[in-house]
């Protein structure tokens, strides 16, 4: 074989490759849209204080919402059992029922959706041995997620049907964790699927841009401690917090590690700071790409992380000042997601192209 043929070889392979991992990535990004779209219906029944309206865990039939007007007041009368309803909803009828019940019932539709469309293409994918190597193990932790995040909800939906009107900030936060970071799996595989060339990414640029992002994901982490403890409906100004930059009353529970997540104050001191941390990285990032490559696809990432980070900071302001209305939290929930998404698809091909410059 010549020289010529010996380099087209490989090159033709990866040409005929192309056609089949292309099905794999359209599927990938295809799940991950759908998680996006679950986290945020989530975030709706939490605003909405929905989340326990549906008081019983059936993963199949559940599927079927009250069809008759028996069946609705056996679910009504399920949920007048549980302290939310005595002490938050004790004025409410039916209907108003019904609009809280069926705020869960599309947050868990949609999970089972979610389900289906990620097990069959997985199982006919795997059968064409398409999900080798790195990548199946990359999809088996997105599907060890998956599995994981029911079980949680149902977990989490628990603590809150006996002795609280809420459930608890703990399993609120390990709840929406595992979404995100099924979303960020999910995202992972998608993008190594690509050929990345040699590129001007660096090992530093490749560190700096995982930093951001597992940063992102601790943030995110924050959010849903002041949403489990409202902690936003409190110090609803900025810069300050009741006239400081840092508020008093910091760490006052024993021991000091309650106050991470269990203090209203220390917890959204701590949301603000990891913020303005999250935002200075991304821009720096931003200015240091642009410098050292204009005008590359590692420029232009790292550009739409600052951007990112930096609207997300501002809606995040916008939401407390306005006291937390549901279409400001949604839309601050929304962008921490496309935040770190987009930290996640910079870091994994920042690494790619980092990886390959080095093997060149």
């Amino acid at each position: 074989m010549s020289a010529m043929e010996s380099l087209a070889a490989p090159i033709a392979e990866a040409t005929l490759a192309r056609p089949k991992m292309r099905d794999v990535r359209i599927w990938l990004f295809a799940v991950a849209a759908l998680v996006f779209a679950m986290v945020l219906v989530g975030g709706a029944t939490r605003l909405t204080e929905s989340g326990l309206s549906i008081t019983q865990w059936k993963p199949v039939t559940g599927v079927v919402p009250p069809l008759g007007e028996a069946e609705w007041q056996a679910e009504f009368a399920r949920y007048k059992q549980i302290p939310q309803y005595s002490q938050l909803n004790p004025d409410m009828d039916l209907d108003g029922f019904k609009t809280i019940f069926y705020w869960e019932w599309s947050h868990r539709l949609l999970a089972r959706i979610i389900g289906l469309a990620f097990i069959l293409p997985l199982l006919w994918f795997w059968r064409r041995g398409q999900l080798a190597g790195a990548l199946g193990r990359q999809v088996l932790v997105a599907t060890g997620l998956l599995a994981l995040e029911p079980i949680v909800g149902w977990w989490m939906v628990a603590s809150g049907l006996s002795e609280r009107v809420e459930v608890s900030q703990y399993r609120l936060t390990l709840h929406l964790l595992i979404g995100t970071a099924t979303f960020g799996a999910l995202l992972w595989a998608a993008v190594g699927l690509r050929q990345r060339p040699r590129a001007a990414a660096s090992r530093r640029f490749a560190a700096l841009s995982g930093l951001i992002a597992i940063l992102v994901f601790c943030q995110i982490g924050f959010g849903a401690l002041v949403a489990g403890l409202r902690a936003g409906l409190i110090y609803n100004t900025w810069p300050l917090m009741d006239g400081r930059l840092i508020p008093e009353g910091l760490f006052n529970l024993s021991p000091w590690w309650r106050n991470l997540f269990e203090d209203v104050t220390t917890v959204q001191f701590q949301h603000r700071l990891l913020a303005y941390v999250v935002v200075a990285l991304a821009l720096w990032q931003a200015f240091a790409v642009a410098r050292a490559a204009p005008g590359t696809a590692l420029a232009r990432r790292a550009a739409a992380v600052g951007a990112l980070a930096l609207s997300q900071a501002a809606l995040g302001v916008l939401a407390l000042l306005l006291v937390v209305p549901i279409w400001a939290g949604l839309l601050h929930q929304a962008f921490a997601m496309l935040l770190f998404g987009m930290a996640v698809v910079n870091w994994k091909a920042t690494g790619d192209e980092a990886h390959a410059r080095q093997q060149s």
